[in-house]
C-alpha cells in the first residue's frame, strides 16, 4: 500500500451530555478530567426546549479533543468496557465511528467515586489519510480526491488492526 493512501487517526472525541449546567456538569467536566488528563470545553444549548427545561445558550455537555497517543489510550479504554465490540452501523460512510458508553464504571481501572457519581460518555473517532491538509487550509483550500478519502472498509480494518475489535453486523 502505498503511504500516502495509508488511514490514521486524526483524532477522537469525549462528550458528556448532562442536559443541565450547574453542579452535575461540573462533576462530568472532573470526570473527564480524571479520565485523559486534559481541561474540558463546555457545549452550549442551540436552541430553547422547554419540554426539556433547556434554554437557549445554556450549558449542557462538555467536550474534549484528543490526539495521537491520548487519543488511542482513551479509544482503547472505552472499547475494553465494551468488551473489544463494535457494531458495523457505528461506522459512517466517510470512515468515522462514535460509540458510547453507558457507565464510566465500566471501564476497568476506573473506580466508583461517590463525589462525581457516574456518568456515560460518547466517543467518536476521525480518520484521515495524509494530505487532508489541502481541504482545511487558510489559502487556497482544495477538494479532496476520492483515492484520498477514508471508506466505512478501511476504517473498520484499520479498528480490527490497532484495537483488535470485533465488529458484528
Amino acid at each position: 500500500m502505498n503511504v500516502m493512501e495509508k488511514p490514521y487517526i486524526a483524532k477522537a472525541t469525549v462528550n458528556i451530555g448532562v442536559g443541565e449546567g450547574g453542579e452535575k456538569l461540573t462533576r462530568a467536566e472532573k470526570l473527564i478530567e480524571t479520565l485523559v488528563d486534559q481541561k474540558p470545553v463546555r457545549t452550549y444549548s442551540k436552541v430553547t426546549n422547554p419540554e426539556f427545561g433547556i434554554r437557549k445558550k445554556q450549558p449542557i455537555a462538555c467536550k474534549v479533543t484528543l490526539r495521537g497517543e491520548k487519543a488511542d489510550k482513551i479509544i482503547s479504554m472505552v472499547l475494553s468496557g465494551l468488551e473489544n465490540r463494535i457494531k458495523a452501523s457505528q461506522f459512517d460512510e466517510e470512515g468515522n465511528v462514535s460509540f458510547g458508553i453507558r457507565e464510566h464504571i465500566d471501564i476497568p481501572g476506573v473506580r466508583y467515586d461517590p463525589d462525581i457519581g457516574i456518568f456515560g460518555m460518547d466517543v467518536s473517532v476521525t480518520f484521515q489519510k495524509p494530505g487532508h491538509r489541502i481541504k482545511e487550509r487558510r489559502l487556497r483550500p482544495k477538494k479532496i480526491p476520492q483515492t484520498q478519502r477514508v471508506t466505512k472498509e478501511e476504517s473498520m480494518e484499520l479498528m480490527k488492526e490497532k484495537f483488535q475489535v470485533n465488529i458484528e453486523e
